[in-house]
């Protein structure tokens, strides 16, 4: 029986973790590690973890990427799951996937389930989906599968899956990695699942989603609520939105998507010189950064095993 490694980041998350640790706990599969790394929270977040579990504490908050990639290293799982703290698993969740991705094939490196949106600290499940998986669109965002593709329950393929709740194969995680990275650090907290996804297509690789998996999830972080979060969350945004195409956009898919693209790029541009100044620096970050973006695009191109062409199905 393939081990399976959960890896939770913590960050002030204590609220949540009680029934996000209760679904860990009720997983039917029978061998499974439990690795947190916690960002330097000060609500004691870490104290709630059983001492069953590997934890490793950060002195500082190191980013949502960084703590993945350090929880990975420690893992020894043939599956990692990426689990959000403020999420909650059915007890078949991660036998569902690992089952769905057998039969599917070694080339699917990568599987979610439906995911409902949460309310609470209890996670209480509501009748609205949060997640599906993940699709692209032409104008640069990737936005979450809030409907079922056809009426049937049945599997299906997707671009990426959300890094809310989501199971890798271990030979992926390794595939995909660049500089020692599975998730990109520069992008700190937010779209690393996007680019991940996206670097996985580049390389081959495909996703599933399985709908008969399922969890709860509660989405904190929304279009609708920006004017209100953090400025520093919006500011990852305005960065992460142009460094996930600086690395993995190909120039066909940069023609062909250009017109879209642009339009967006300009609101983005106009709000953060207007009523956004906070996001200014990202723009700074970015050419500040410039050589080591691209070098990791010039790498990625490199491994590269598909297409643009191929690739465009999924921008609609």
């Amino acid at each position: 029986m393939s081990r399976v490694s959960i890896v939770l980041v913590t960050w002030n998350s204590a609220p949540y973790l009680p029934r996000c640790l209760a679904g860990i706990n009720g997983q039917d599969w029978p061998d499974v590690e439990l690795i947190v790394v916690d960002n330097a929270s000060s609500d004691g977040s870490l104290d709630l973890i059983p001492a069953s579990a590997t934890r490793i504490k950060n002195d500082d908050n190191r980013g949502f990427a960084a703590a993945v990639n350090q929880a990975i290293a420690a893992s020894r799982g043939e599956f990692v799951l990426l689990l959000n703290p403020d999420a909650w698993l059915a007890p078949d969740f991660i036998s569902r996937l690992i089952a769905a991705l057998e039969v599917a094939g070694n080339q699917f490196g990568a599987a979610g389930g439906t995911l409902w949106r949460g309310e609470g600290a209890e996670i209480r499940k509501t009748d609205e989906i949060d997640s599906l998986g993940m699709r692209m669109i032409r104008s640069g965002r990737h936005l979450d599968i809030t409907r079922p593709a056809t009426s049937e329950q049945r599997t299906t393929e997707v671009f990426g899956l959300s890094g809310a709740a989501v199971l890798f194969r271990r030979t992926f995680i390794d595939d995909v990695s660049i500089d020692g990275q599975f998730l990109d650090e520069d992008f700190f907290a937010y779209r690393e699942d996007a680019d991940v996804a996206w670097r996985g297509q580049l390389f081959g690789w495909r996703a599933l989603h399985v709908p008969a998996a399922e969890g709860v999830h509660v989405r904190r972080v929304t279009p609708e609520r920006r004017a209100s979060l953090p400025e520093e969350i919006n500011r990852h945004s305005v960065k992460n939105r142009f460094l996930l195409r600086l690395k993995n956009e190909g120039l066909y898919l940069a023609l062909r998507n250009a017109p879209f693209e642009l339009a967006r790029d300009l609101v983005v541009l106009a709000a953060a010189l207007t009523v956004e100044r906070s996001s200014l620096p990202a723009f700074g970050w970015l050419w500040k950064n410039r050589r080591r973006i691209m070098a990791r695009r010039r790498e990625i191109q490199r491994r590269r095993k598909v297409s643009d062409r191929a690739l465009a199905k999924w921008f609609r």
